[in-house]
């Protein structure tokens, strides 16, 4: 059975947007609206499996990441952008997926064993049941494709195994087996302050990350306290083995400036870091100003987002309805 090329990708509204969000997945997701119908979602409902947020916090997280994407060059009238929680046939889906899952594949999950650490005993059921639901985001529209970090593969692997389960089960081809797009350069950005960690909005340091709503000034003064090592930059890409801090500066280097690691390893040959991140920081206030003005612009107009929004949430449910009656005709549920 061919399905039609779709994408979905979802991003939790949990605040402060940074640079790795951007590299590692709203600049992608700008590119692919090119070629694929595109489904981007603020994923509300993941956003409380870990902790209950402050309502008013989530509501501001969720218009200001949507300012964010739309400010980034994604086009709300060509594809579908909504929050997540509009949209009850993800619920739906997730509990049929939550009886389609098998509790072996569940405890395989890392996230799960990461987040909750060793207080399993006191972590929310939503955050074990996380990946169903996840599945259920990508499937309940059928989507055939969703860009994904490393650190999501395994979650996009049991969105698989789940569609398979179902199709074999009830005999038919029903969901697609969605498949990853995994991106290169800088597709994981590190701290600023530890080339070894991930840059996360969960870091306790704010100058370990350049955040969207940073000015040129924060910007410029996180790049210059960013932790380096007293080498030259090399000359060839293999230069950068060993050395983390220097392999993720030119990582976002290489990306903010459209090049590939290589080039931008040859263009920078021989030069100190103090050189070296003067250039970054104009490559970044270049790049990212404009988005970060355009931000701030949308969230001082709430109404205007929201209306985005809304559109957005009726698109997904016209998408969504008929795939989960089918849902609920296949597995036998009653629809007088």
């Amino acid at each position: 059975m061919a399905f039609q090329r779709r994408i979905f990708s979802g991003i939790q509204p949990t605040g402060n947007l940074h640079l790795g969000n951007y590299l590692g997945a709203v600049r992608n997701w700008v590119a692919l609206q090119k070629e694929y119908e595109c489904i981007f979602c603020m994923v509300d409902m993941h956003a409380i499996t870990a902790s209950l947020l402050d309502p008013d916090e989530l509501r501001h997280s969720t218009r200001e990441l949507a300012a964010a994407m739309i400010a980034s060059g994604i086009d709300p009238e060509k594809n579908i952008l909504f929050n997540q929680s509009q949209n009850p046939d993800h619920a739906t889906l997730a509990w049929v997926f939550n009886c389609v899952a098998r509790m072996g594949w569940m405890n395989r999950m890392t996230q799960f064993k990461e987040k909750a650490g060793k207080d399993r005993e006191n972590a929310s059921l939503g955050l074990y049941a996380y990946p169903a639901l996840m599945a259920a985001d990508i499937l309940v529209y059928k989507a055939t494709h969703v860009p994904v970090g490393e650190d999501q593969k395994q979650h996009l692997e049991l969105t698989r195994d789940i569609a398979q389960k179902f199709n074999h089960d009830y005999g038919k081809e029903f969901f697609p087996l969605t498949e990853p797009l995994i991106f290169g350069t800088a597709t994981r950005v590190m701290s600023l302050r530890d080339g070894a960690k991930k840059m996360s909005k969960s870091d306790a340091s704010d100058q370990s990350r350049i955040n969207l709503t940073d000015t040129a000034d924060a910007i410029a003064d996180k790049i210059k306290r960013a932790k380096t090592d007293p080498e030259l930059l090399p000359e060839a890409v293999e230069g950068l083995e060993g050395r983390p801090e220097a392999q993720n500066l030119m990582g976002i280097y290489a990306a903010l400036s459209d090049q590939t690691l290589e080039q931008a390893v040859a263009a920078t040959a021989g030069k100190g870091f103090g050189d070296f991140k003067k250039m970054l920081t104009e490559t970044a206030v270049a790049v990212l100003g404009p988005i970060t003005a355009e931000m701030r612009r949308l969230t001082a107009d709430p109404g205007y987002v929201d209306g985005i929004l809304r559109k957005g949430g009726e698109k997904a449910r016209a998408l969504s309805a008929p795939i989960i009656a089918e849902v609920y005709d296949t597995v036998g549920f009653l629809r007088p």
